[in-house]
């Protein structure tokens, strides 16, 4: 098994840290790397623009995804909407024990 570190590309988390995933030595491929990624991290294959070989080398390929070592860290880039619909902060309206109607008095 080759052992990799992967994570959600986002700046704005103050905490972002890498999860470990093992890929089989005999599918290293680009389909299988992202497959076991998004499964892991709890990502929409279709949401991903880039998985990016930290710290500035994007991954394209299959021979790419074959040279890679154990631990290498990785970072699935995401979709500008789709990060929002990740890493939204719900509105006021939308957090639990909002209350419209208090919102709305005047004293």
């Amino acid at each position: 098994e080759l052992v990799l570190k992967v994570r959600i590309q986002n700046p704005n988390l103050r905490e972002n840290d890498f999860i470990e995933i093992e890929l089989d030595r005999q599918e290293l491929t680009y389909k299988e790397l992202l497959r076991v990624s998004c499964r892991e991290l709890g990502v929409n294959p279709e949401h991903v623009q880039k998985i990016r070989k930290l710290p500035n080398t994007m991954l394209r390929k299959d021979k790419d995804v074959a040279r890679l070592q154990d631990f290498q860290e990785l970072e699935l880039v995401l979709t500008v909407s789709d990060k929002n619909l990740l890493f939204r902060v719900p509105t006021l309206s939308e957090q639990s024990g909002y209350n419209k109607k208090a919102s709305e008095l005047t004293y």
